[in-house]
């Protein structure tokens, strides 16, 4: 059976889904629609498909079944709700609206039209953060004691209703609660704004999670070369996560003996020990994240990052854009699930 497909908004990133779409077998790219005619045009042309200026023509003319949205976070409301209304599976680009009331009214809708609704944190098909999560879930580390990112970069073109935080923090907040399996339950921001725009520029960020843990987040769009690492640090070592390059690693701490790791109770110390590098099978995320997309409405199971998990993830970073302006900590009221 061939699934008909389209995407709105053909930008920066539009532009891979509807490559996406178009390579993946019993998969039919039926339109991209985009109000810059020589961008949609440009795609069009390449896919092999049509082009539309406005999407409501585009959605009741080649009916998709699934559709892709990757326009403005300031947009994504009001076209995912005409997308959802016409019985269309739905795959939202991060963050999952401009703020969270907008979010709920968006998750309302697909379980009302009994559609899917899938956000699209991509890092959350990244092999190596795949890799880590089953380490993490192994007890690998033991106990854990320290999560934290770096994703700094130069200010990608693209952007221009949203600070750094929202648009890049909101990655590493759902990797933080994805491979812990537990909530951010206080956090603290320094941010400063104006370097490029009115909106934040860059941050550094201290969280609080449910079981103690501590993490750490450093993100800005004012460093002139892409970095992009993630950290968790435990009694037995710590592993660290290359998203760039897909690449696991992990140092180990040479005082603790593996047959001790299910028991130790107390860190003793920390020594330098070997270094490993995990084999990763490495795969296009977002080519990942689009299989699970359609496997989820074609099984009908449940989409592998809900509209909750994006809620959840601008919730979070729209408090550390309030602690950053406001230069206070911020408790929230989550337990784990």
């Amino acid at each position: 059976m061939t699934i008909k497909a389209a995407v709105i908004g053909v930008g920066s990133m539009g532009r891979n889904h509807a490559r996406v779409y178009w390579e993946l077998p019993d998969v039919e790219l039926v339109g991209v629609a985009d109000t810059n005619q020589n961008t949609s045009e440009t795609i069009a042309n390449r896919y092999n498909t049509k082009v539309y200026a406005d999407y409501r023509k585009m959605l009741d003319e080649q009916k998709p079944e699934a559709v892709a949205i990757c326009v403005p976070t300031s947009l994504h409301l009001e076209i995912a709700l005409d997308v959802i209304q016409r019985g269309i599976h739905v795959l939202v680009e991060k963050p999952i609206s401009s703020s969270v009331e907008e979010g709920k009214l968006m998750i309302a809708a697909a379980e009302k039209a009994r559609v899917k609704l899938m956000v699209g944190h991509i890092e959350r098909f990244n092999p190596a953060v795949i890799a880590l999560k089953e380490q993490l879930a192994k007890n690998k580390l033991g106990k854990v004691f320290n999560v934290g990112a770096h994703r700094e970069g130069p200010l990608p073109q693209r952007i221009n209703d949203v600070g750094v935080v929202i648009d890049l923090a909101v990655h590493d907040l759902d990797i933080i609660r994805y491979v812990t399996q537990k909530e951010i339950v206080r956090l603290y921001a320094e941010t400063q704004c104006g370097i490029h725009s009115k909106y934040e520029d860059l941050m550094s960020a201290l969280l609080r999670l449910s079981d103690g843990t501590i993490g750490s987040l450093v993100i800005n769009w004012i460093t002139p070369t892409k970095i992009r690492n993630f950290f968790v640090t435990g009694e037995c070592g710590m592993f660290k996560v290359d998203y760039l390059t897909q690449d696991l690693y992990f140092h180990e701490n040479s005082l603790v003996d593996e047959s001790e790791w299910a028991t130790l109770g107390l860190l003793r110390g920390v020594r330098e020990g070997s270094m490993i590098r995990y084999h990763v099978n490495k795969k296009e995320p977002l080519r990942a994240e689009q299989e699970a997309f359609l496997k989820s409405f074609t099984n009908d199971t449940e989409v592998p990052v809900t509209g909750e998990d994006g809620l959840r993830a601008l919730e979070l970073a729209q408090a550390l854009v309030t602690s950053g302006h406001e230069h206070r900590l911020i408790s929230l009221n989550h337990s784990d699930s």
